[in-house]
């Protein structure tokens, strides 16, 4: 929280006195792809406006740093340890009522805090890319009849009931699918934009392949598997790794373990037991670069982490999705021919064995994801902000 409230009196300073515009984004969980949407809309908003003062702001670390940190660790534990109690939980009507009353008295025990960073700030527009964030706001417009724009942003291919509120102003949707869901939950049509999930404009750089994988010590002539967990380095990466070193043809890795060092540690300890070259990153600001430089991405489906790969016309293997959020996104990824899913690690490893031995099949994957990608969705919601605040 004392980090918050520092980055907050620091961008009131720097405006002091000055006539600028000012948006706030909330989020509520680190190193996940709600926050890196909020990071991919801020730095398009920067880059078109850098007049406009743009604050990134863990909403409950700032409001309720204890209880933020019991939602995200009961959160993290449920879906490592019961997702079968989160694929229950998840979009379901009946939990939905009973925790509206909770839900409310939550909101309110928050709502000094928030008052007072809405107070300091004074925003033009606020914009939320999770959706307790985005409920605690709406409750908040009704409570103190704040006339503030408050848009939602969808960071999942299909929306769920929780995002649901009469005070939000606008919500960006990524697919004309989770619009049309919307608007059967009652959400107006002109409410509602498809613009994509955020990704961050670096998404669209050009990189040296030769140049990246010199200083990666990777071989230039051979393709190369990207794997990926997420921000936190979850799924069946260990066994991923013995499966895939039983298949013959040449290939190399790159592993991407997020905030997940017991993992990183393991793979580092049994690198010289592979028989493919490996790269190991922890948590990674160079995804963009990786991604582009890599053939094939084994991923859980978050949001974020498929958006970026589509962006990027990288063709997916998907694994170990967790009920709910990622089990739709997976619906999405299959319907548009752009991922194939794996029941295993074994299954992954033949999965990416048959696509390597059929690169027409593999360009078909390729195709498929830069048809549904939106490599340029953070500036179109960057655009459609700016202008509201005009």
């Amino acid at each position: 929280m004392i980090q918050n409230s520092v980055y907050v009196i620091l961008i009131l300073l720097s405006t002091k006195g000055k006539k600028v515009k000012r948006i706030l984004l909330l989020y509520i969980s680190n190193n996940s792809g709600h926050h890196r949407a909020a990071k991919a809309v801020e730095a398009a908003l920067t880059i078109l406006s850098p007049e406009t003062k743009v604050m990134n702001i863990n909403c409950l670390n700032y409001t309720n740093p204890v209880m933020g940190k019991v939602i995200n660790t009961t959160y993290n534990n449920v879906i490592k340890l019961k997702p079968e109690v989160w694929e229950y939980l998840y979009d379901n009507p009946k939990v939905m009522n009973r925790m509206r009353k909770i839900r409310k008295f939550i909101h309110k025990f928050n709502s000094k805090k928030l008052k007072k960073l809405i107070d300091d700030v004074r925003p033009d527009l606020v914009a939320c890319s999770q959706a307790f964030p985005c409920g605690m706001v709406a409750d908040f417009k009704k409570t103190y009849n704040l006339d503030v724009p408050l848009v939602g942003i969808l960071t999942d291919f299909s929306p769920h009931s929780y995002w649901l509120y009469d005070n939000v102003d606008a919500y960006i949707v990524p697919s004309a699918q989770s619009k049309q869901k919307f608007i059967e939950s009652g959400i107006k049509k002109n409410k509602m934009f498809t613009y994509g999930i955020p990704v961050n404009p670096e998404f669209s750089t050009k990189y040296s392949r030769l140049t990246v994988l010199k200083n990666l010590k990777l071989e230039k002539d051979i393709p190369t598997i990207l794997i990926m967990g997420g921000g936190q380095g979850l799924g069946p990466i260990e066994d991923l790794m013995f499966a895939l070193n039983t298949i013959e043809l040449p290939f190399q890795v790159i592993v991407v373990c997020g905030t997940n060092k017991k993992l990183k540690k393991w793979l580092e300890k049994r690198k010289l037991l592979f028989r493919k070259k490996m790269a190991v990153f922890g948590y990674s600001n160079e995804i963009a670069m990786l991604m582009h430089i890599s053939d094939i991405l084994v991923t859980k489906p978050g949001g974020l982490t498929t958006a970026e790969a589509l962006a990027k016309g990288l063709p997916i293997i998907i694994v170990n999705p967790i009920p709910g959020q990622e089990a739709k996104n997976t619906e999405f990824l299959l319907k548009a021919k752009a991922a194939e899913k794996a029941k295993n690690s074994l299954d992954a490893a033949m999965l990416i064995e048959d696509l390597l031995k059929n690169p027409v099949k593999l360009n078909k994957l390729k195709l498929a994801a830069k048809k549904c990608a939106m490599p340029q969705s953070a500036f179109k919601i960057a655009e459609f902000m700016l202008k509201i605040i005009k």
